[in-house]
């Protein structure tokens, strides 16, 4: 799929999904304009755009509407990735979740709308769903966020329909499932289960499971994801929203049993899922998407990486006990 000629901005460009994103756009013929604070995100991450002549860097909270909506000139495609992401950090810090995911949405919004871009593409989260209680879960299902992350993806999300119905600016929203693949995050909060589980075997740890591992979570390899955000963006698709998701969901003793090592077990936490699971029936119809990567697949894909994570935070269950407390706390099931 080639884009020659077209001017996209990325925001959150030098995170995990976002620099994976910039660097299929170039590879498509984007000229990109990559927006992040590195909050979250790794300058190193974007090299290979740099190296590329089509791409600019800048370093801007994009809440900041005066500074970032001279960035949005002349561009054909908006993909808004810029959050905070975690749920304990977003327990303990509401008010900076709300000014990242909330805001900094809204004012990403009006810089397109000003801008007159064709199409804006927003990182919605699974997480709207809460406990789900229907599998696969349909874009239909109940929204019952549990916790400030999750709620502040959803306003986002909420935000950008809004604006595609009020001011005519063509949206489209994905709500993402359980995204893997390199560059994920390696420092920084207790977090994702696969960033935590590789720290652990590369330090000859345990993997500390959660409960008895057999919740399931809908695994959903970064390239493919990559592929859905340019799938929207190159549709016809407006004011719609779609599940992006891998076609199964895979018990966390499975990715144990893939990894290969000890285990140890931590007490189940409350709101929780036992499972997620993506019903991606809607954009495989309207945009033609579907995975192509197995989990099985994007484990091996992982263990090639897992140097990545040499200098990762190495969790116990200790560590693990403390850094919840919050969790426990305020998350009732």
């Amino acid at each position: 799929m080639a884009f020659d000629g077209k001017l996209a901005v990325v925001t959150g460009a030098a995170g995990f999904i976002g620099s994976h994103l910039t660097d299929r756009l170039i590879a498509g013929g984007c000229t990109v304009v990559g927006l992040d604070n590195l909050s979250n995100g790794r300058r190193a991450n974007l090299e290979a755009a740099e190296r590329s002549g089509r791409f600019t860097f800048h370093e801007v909270d994009v809440a900041d509407i005066d500074a970032i909506s001279p960035l949005f000139a002349g561009a054909d495609w908006v993909f808004h990735l810029a959050a905070l992401a975690d749920i304990v950090p977003s327990i303990e810090r509401p008010l900076h979740y709300h000014h990242s995911n909330v805001n900094g949405t809204v004012s990403v919004l009006e810089a397109a709308r000003r801008a007159g871009v064709k199409r804006l593409v927003y990182a919605a989260s699974s997480s709207c769903y809460g406990l789900a209680t229907q599998f696969p879960t349909p874009e239909t299902a109940a929204i019952a966020p549990a916790y400030p992350y999750a709620l502040t993806k959803w306003i986002g999300e909420s935000s950008v329909l809004h604006w595609g119905k009020v001011y005519g600016l063509p949206v489209v929203s994905l709500r993402l499932f359980n995204v893997y693949g390199p560059r994920a995050r390696t420092s920084g909060t207790y977090g994702a289960v696969f960033g935590v589980f590789l720290a652990q075997k590369l330090a000859g740890k345990p993997f500390t499971v959660v409960g008895d591992g057999s919740q399931t979570r809908d695994f959903t390899f970064v390239g493919d994801v990559v592929e859905a955000f340019v799938a929207a963006a190159d549709s016809q698709a407006d004011g719609e929203v779609f599940n992006v998701g891998s076609g199964g969901t895979y018990p966390i003793n499975r990715l144990v049993e893939l990894l290969g090592g000890p285990v140890t077990h931590v007490p189940k936490r409350p709101g929780e899922p036992d499972c997620t699971f993506a019903d991606t029936s809607r954009i495989r119809e309207a945009l033609g998407w579907a995975p192509r990567v197995s989990f099985e697949q994007g484990v091996r894909v992982m263990l090639d990486h897992i140097e990545d994570w040499r200098e990762a935070p190495v969790w116990d269950k200790a560590g693990i006990a403390d850094a919840t407390q919050a969790w426990f706390r305020y998350l009732k099931d």
